[in-house]
């Protein structure tokens, strides 16, 4: 079975060279999804690989 890896919100934006408030942006808009562990919100790998997806998918339709 895989491992999973789940990522902060700041391990996120430091991984995708952007500010912690794009990410929470990205959150509340639904555009990235995460998962809640009591008050901790978690992005994982899976979650982050199908936003970075959808982004250049949309990216490619754009031309």
């Amino acid at each position: 079975m895989r491992q999973l890896q789940a990522y902060t919100v700041e391990q996120v934006a430091e991984m995708l060279h952007v500010g912690r408030d794009k990410i929470y942006f990205l959150l509340r808009t639904g555009q990235l999804r995460s998962i809640k562990i009591g008050k901790l919100r978690r992005i994982t790998d899976q979650h982050l690989a199908e936003f970075i997806e959808r982004t250049e998918t949309k990216g490619l339709t754009r031309t």
